[in-house]
């Protein structure tokens, strides 16, 4: 039967009838303002102070990842100068809707411009618009549409609003015609473990009513299945929710080889969750959370409390802390440069930390303090790090200030080139395949025009990640994963075979990952490695694994 193809999100399957999510609201008319401009003013202010409230209570229902993004939307239905801006056009005779409209499409304009961090915020800001027109129209917002009984959900794409809040027993699957692998539906889909592929460059072509079957592991969407095809999927997906119900081991391949599985973590409170997963310790532990809500940097004291929070969570474990990684898509007004043409490729993570040593001197302090009172095993690393110079610096300064375990992330292609050296100089290396994917393919990992680009599946990638691999190996010193690649079971297949040693992701990615590690031994994962760096793109890459996982 004809199947349409894209970008799975994790290894589930499900089957249903397709829902399609309503186009956005038209571009309202430049008709004259009707009434007076006070009212119309003050309708706008309650549109604005509702849709803050909404998204506001979303955020507190979600949680986690997602409460910070939609909080940012809501801070920006209430943003003043978009008001002003309102305020005036109303002045002049706009009507209330066009006015809105008008407003917010400047700005997202302008973010679009900027790229980066800012340019993915473009589309959040237009949800917001889209949002306060459908309140002052009295209509529902365009979005996730109801029903009584399970749907598959298909859309061109989610707002961050959207995902965050989708009714699990309601919504089977997740399938967008937008969107890549590190796309803000990828991870928030992964995040909340909901079966997704994006994109499908074919889902306009799905209808209302019609059966699918989702294989996220295939990235495919199998249309009008045959009943038998309909029984396999649901056999599938009984045996996944098997395997996650099963009591929980200690990553490792089938041979027995340990592959430690931890957790990517952005707060303290986050981590009982992960240890209820199945995590192992952690991987990667953001510290921004400390720092982008405030207006100047935290002291020892507040930021000790946290890491102690944190490492109490994970006795005898370990947890590997990046040093706070400001710039690009976390700027901050204390530390970063401001006014910088391409942020992602200015001075951020270390180099903005050795701007303002006293920043990172007291972070250091702060985690050896709560080191010495806890019973983890810490690990920090420093981010943004290109060459062994910067290495040398960090690691330095790092067991003068009284870290026991210090090491680096490999983001930067120069990283890997250097690997020999880098590691010699470091205790252990993480890779961050986010942004190692960003630099490697020069794509914005934030702007959806060259979403395509930014695979991790990519062999450029994969070569890298193998050059680091081996000098690890070579050294007997550690290569993690800390990236979102880790959370896609065959590629943490993959990235063991070109020798990584731990495995970090979200926490709702272990149980899929802990099953498919299960089904190769080191050596067929080696094979598939070899498999994938031969082809010549992504997608190939994709295929040649499957076609050799299938053969072994």
């Amino acid at each position: 039967m004809p199947e349409l193809h894209g970008v799975g999100v994790g290894r589930g399957t499900a089957t249903g009838p397709v829902l399609r999510m309503a186009e956005p609201l038209g571009e309202p008319d430049s008709s004259p303002l009707q009434g007076d401009a006070a009212s119309a003013k003050a309708s706008v202010g309650e549109a604005l102070a509702a849709v803050a409230a909404d998204l506001g209570k979303r955020g507190q229902a979600a949680g986690g990842d997602a409460q910070a993004v939609l909080e940012a939307q809501a801070l920006m239905a209430q943003d003043p100068s978009i008001l002003d801006d309102v305020h005036r056009q109303i002045d002049e005779g706009t009507n209330p809707e066009r006015a809105v409209f008008t407003a917010f499409k400047s700005f997202q304009d302008v973010l679009a411009g900027m790229g980066g961090y800012m340019g993915e915020r473009a589309a959040d800001l237009g949800d917001v618009a889209q949002r306060i027109i459908a309140q002052l129209r009295g209509v529902h917002a365009p979005g996730v549409p109801e029903s009584d009984t399970p749907f598959i959900l298909v859309a061109r794409d989610l707002a961050p609003a959207d995902t965050a809040l989708l009714d699990l027993d309601k919504v089977l699957a997740l399938v967008t015609r937008d969107g890549g692998p590190t796309s803000h539906t990828a991870i928030l889909a992964r995040a909340k473990g909901i079966t997704a592929i994006v994109g499908v460059s074919s889902a306009d072509e799905l209808s209302d009513g019609q059966v699918v079957i989702v294989d996220a592991a295939a990235g495919a969407v199998v249309t009008d299945p045959t009943d038998e095809q309909v029984a396999e999927a649901e056999k599938k997906r009984a045996e996944r929710l098997a395997a996650a119900d099963a009591p929980l081991t200690a990553g490792a391949l089938a041979d027995g080889t340990a592959v430690p599985l931890l957790a990517n973590l952005g707060s303290p409170k986050d981590a009982a969750n992960a240890v209820e997963l199945g995590a192992e310790g952690v991987g990667l532990f953001r510290t921004e959370f400390l720092f982008l809500d405030s207006p100047y940097a935290p002291d020892v004291a507040t930021q000790k409390a946290s890491y102690k929070a944190l490492l109490e969570a994970f006795p005898g474990k370990k947890v590997v802390v990046r040093a706070l990684d400001a710039g690009a898509d976390k700027p901050l007004p204390f530390l970063t440069d401001s006014g910088e043409e391409n942020p992602a490729l200015g001075r951020r993570g270390l180099r903005a930390l050795r701007h303002h040593p006293e920043i990172l001197r007291d972070q250091l302090t702060a985690l050896a303090e709560a080191d010495a009172e806890t019973e983890a095993d810490l690990w920090v690393m420093a981010p943004m790090v290109a060459d062994v110079e910067e290495t040398e610096y960090f690691v330095s300064l790092a067991k003068e200030l009284g870290i026991k375990t210090a090491g680096v992330m490999a983001e930067v292609p120069s990283v890997a080139l250097l690997a020999e050296q880098v590691i010699a100089a470091a205790d252990f290396v993480s890779i961050g395949t986010n942004d190692l994917t960003q630099y490697t393919m020069a794509a914005d990992r934030m702007l959806g025009t060259v979403a395509s680009y930014q695979d991790p599946w990519h062999p450029a990638v994969l070569r890298l990640v193998a050059q680091l691999g081996a000098a690890g190996a070579t050294a007997h010193k550690g290569v993690g994963i800390c990236g979102e690649a880790a959370s896609d079971p065959m590629l943490a297949v993959v990235l063991v075979g070109l020798g990584a040693t731990t495995l970090s992701m979200t926490p709702a990615a272990l149980a899929d990952v802990r099953a498919e590690l299960k089904n190769h031994t080191l050596d067929q994962a080696k094979a598939l490695a070899a498999a994938a760096v031969a082809a010549p793109s992504a997608a190939a890459a994709r295929e040649a694994v499957a076609r050799a996982s299938a053969a072994s």
